[in-house]
């Protein structure tokens, strides 16, 4: 049976630009234009990542410098106390919003839709950075073979639900799986469709079954 990506570890990018808390606000600029990034994590020590400086961090500078007087007064409201940092350290979002290698897909994703981030420093259990995971990295899933889609319905949902029933098709068109086929007990129906959703690069799910027997109604869909 095919494997699947099922962790951040498989998806993540492993090349990553970072920065030291004590980074000046000229560095940081200049890296994030040569890597074309808009945001980096912030480490320390052997790569323990203590936070992330974004584009968002860094426009206040920008956004303030013809009015120096309104950030001396307003200097202690956050966003505008960042118009006068000049380190990573002063202007990086503490805690960093991170994720361990071994989360899955739909965990990473969940932590970015909670969070509003569009990406994530993946971290091991000591905090030390081990790679990047962007929303474009957990989208990679729906750019799965559709053949190895229909290998692994077959193996996971088919053969485990309907064990020797030779008439259930699966086919695959643009993600989509439709299940066809005749079925002694249409209660697994609902069950057959939520497995197979579960399955990584499965866009949605179709089913066509008929019923056999003298209380069965042809024709079910879900």
């Amino acid at each position: 049976m095919p494997e699947t990506p099922h962790i951040v570890g498989d998806v993540m990018t492993r090349t990553v630009v970072a920065v030291g808390r004590d980074a000046p606000f000229k560095e940081m600029v200049r890296t994030l234009g040569e890597w074309q990034v808009s945001a980096m994590p912030v480490l320390e020590g052997e790569g323990r990542v203590i936070g992330v400086v974004s584009e968002a961090d860094l426009l206040p500078k920008e956004e303030f410098r013809d009015d120096p007087d309104r950030v001396e007064r307003l200097r202690h409201r956050p966003e505008l106390a960042k118009a006068g940092a000049v380190t990573a350290e002063e202007l990086m979002t503490s805690p960093a919003v991170t994720v361990h290698t071994d989360a899955t897909l739909p965990e990473a994703a969940r932590i970015m839709a909670v969070k509003g981030v569009k990406r994530l420093p993946v971290v091991d259990a000591e905090g030390k950075l081990q790679g990047i995971v962007s929303r474009g990295d957990l989208l990679k899933v729906f750019l799965r073979p559709e053949e190895d889609i229909e290998e692994e319905v077959r193996q996971t949902v088919v053969s485990y639900l309907f064990p020797g029933n030779s008439s259930v098709r699966v086919r695959v068109a643009d993600g989509v799986v439709t299940l066809s086929g005749q079925l002694r007990d249409t209660a697994l129906i609902p069950v057959a469709a939520r497995l197979t959703r579960a399955v990584e690069g499965v866009v949605d799910v179709e089913c066509h079954f008929r019923g056999v027997g003298p209380d069965d109604a042809a024709g079910t869909t879900t």
